[in-house]
């Protein structure tokens, strides 16, 4: 290894540590801010509604986290896997509460699979197949259902035990704690050891970093990138069973804008959108300062579409920075 090849790696590594440590620094921020700005940010009602938002937009994180990993930037199609998965589990209630549950599951891993079937083999644009497939399965899931929505007191109505099994499923605590938090934290630690300690894992750091390495490597890119999407896919097919546990609703909608809160987490984390950097540390960072940021913005009046606009200013910024950043190192992928 040469000096100039040292120096970019230890430059990488200082770049990987202060976006982490710079993220976290954000978060106490935001909670000083925070406190300022309403008296009851602090309350156990408002932060317990913080960390159930976190712990959705994690699941669905810690998922898609492996699809940037392999440089493929983010899997578009999330938020109508996330409402998909939803509506198959209401759908499917009167069979029997696991048996729908893995039937969501399912119907979420075959979105991926197929993301990754004509991503990693036939080498499609990845943010433009993934938004067609979005797309495609929104139209497709209003014409289905004629654009309604699905209750499921309504659809398991000759069984209401089942429809509240599943309505609780959003509510249930653990020692306090949420079962959707205990769920993020759960996949986060998983994601973070195979992304981190696994031979999958570091083959995606090599797809990431350089494509053509990897092929010459003898690596399998193209099934290491469909287990990827299969695996983003099933992070917001749970996140999506929670998200319709606590609606009490299946509807096309219930996904919308997961896909960019997603893209926008990874980048704060310290994930970069080229592949080959980050982990699981920095990106459950970037999950809570997206949601504590909304949080405060809400308890200052600022709608929806304004807060849309607010993160997208800091996505932007963050791309730009990481762009820059790449340059400097010798890796603009352009």
């Amino acid at each position: 290894m040469n000096g100039t090849d040292a120096r970019r790696i230890s430059q990488n590594r200082i770049v990987e540590i202060v976006s982490r440590a710079g993220v976290y620094f954000i978060i106490l921020l935001l909670f000083i801010i925070g406190t300022f700005v309403n008296k009851n940010f602090l309350t156990v009602n408002n932060l317990k509604n913080v960390i159930i938002a976190c712990a959705q937009l994690g699941i669905v994180c810690a998922g898609m986290g492996f699809v940037t990993y392999a440089g493929k930037m983010v899997d578009m199609s999330a938020p109508i896997t996330i409402a998909i998965s939803g509506i198959v589990v209401i759908d499917t209630l009167y069979i029997g509460v696991p048996q729908a549950l893995l039937l969501g599951f399912a119907a979420a891993a075959l979105i991926g699979l197929i993301n990754g079937m004509i991503i990693g083999k036939f080498k499609a644009n990845a943010i433009i197949w993934t938004l067609s497939m979005n797309f495609l399965l929104d139209g497709m899931v209003r014409w289905i259902y004629s654009n309604k929505q699905i209750y499921p007191d309504i659809a398991a109505a000759d069984f209401p035990d089942r429809a509240e099994v599943f309505v609780q499923i959003a509510r249930m605590d653990f020692l306090g704690i949420p079962l959707a938090v205990w769920t993020m934290l759960a996949v986060m630690s998983i994601s973070q050891i195979v992304m981190t300690r696994t031979a999958f894992g570091k083959q995606l750091k090599v797809i990431g970093s350089n494509a053509d390495v990897a092929k010459y490597s003898g690596i399998h890119t193209t099934k290491s990138v469909m287990i990827a999407y299969v695996l983003a896919a099933l992070g917001a097919g749970i996140a999506g069973i929670f998200i319709t546990s606590l609606g009490k609703v299946g509807a096309y909608y219930n996904g919308t804008g997961y896909e960019f809160q997603a893209a926008t987490a990874i980048v704060l984390g310290g994930m970069s959108l080229s592949g080959g950097r980050g982990d699981m540390v920095g990106i459950l960072g970037g999950v809570i300062t997206v949601k504590l940021m909304s949080n405060i913005l809400t308890f200052l009046g600022i709608g929806t579409f304004v807060q849309n606009i607010v993160t997208g200013i800091i996505f932007i910024l963050i791309v730009f920075i990481q762009t820059q950043s790449l340059r400097k190192l010798g890796r603009d992928n352009g």
